[in-house]
């Protein structure tokens, strides 16, 4: 993962935004696993999937692998994590090079409203200028309106329509 300097990052964010100074964003570590169990539950919940232990043990598997593409920041307050983020570096065809894909991102109920998903998000757009991506693509659900809130002042929607086709079953 590349190198973070999120205390620069922060006091930037903090001098235009107000945000509690408290509020670090680092990478995620072995220790956190109970307190990202936690968030990754309250992110399922709200998207009403149902998680497996297979499914959390690979993914925390996943982002404890260096080697993995998958990738994981979390955002602390004092000792608490309030909000996480899972990303990944994901070809693009026609641009000849990688861009980012945020894969899920969550904030804490208790913490919502407080700058921490966009703290995050200011993260990932400087880990994606380092690494050369030139963006970051995510999809959410259309009734996500609170942080569609947010995506639309960070970001441009996009034209695209996501499709999702079952490997189970068989074309005819």
């Amino acid at each position: 993962m590349a190198a973070l300097n999120m205390v620069a990052v922060i006091e930037s964010y903090n001098e235009h935004n107000k945000l509690s100074p408290m509020t670090l964003i680092r990478e995620l570590k072995e220790a956190d696993f109970e307190q990202w169990l936690e968030l990754y539950q309250v992110y399922a919940e709200h998207y009403r999937v149902a998680l497996t232990e297979t499914g959390i043990q690979t993914t925390w598997e996943w982002l404890m692998d260096s080697s993995h593409p998958l990738q994981g920041l979390v955002a602390v307050q004092e000792v608490a994590l309030v909000g996480m983020a899972h990303f990944r570096a994901m070809p693009s065809p026609l641009r000849g090079q990688n861009i980012g894909f945020l894969d899920d991102l969550v904030v804490h109920p208790s913490a919502r409203g407080g700058g921490v998903g966009q703290l995050l998000l200011g993260e990932l757009q400087r880990i994606g200028l380092q690494e050369g991506w030139g963006l970051f693509r995510w999809i959410t659900r259309d009734n996500n309106y609170r942080a569609r809130k947010l995506y639309d002042k960070v970001a441009s929607k996009s034209d695209w329509n996501v499709y999702e086709m079952s490997c189970n079953n068989h074309l005819d």
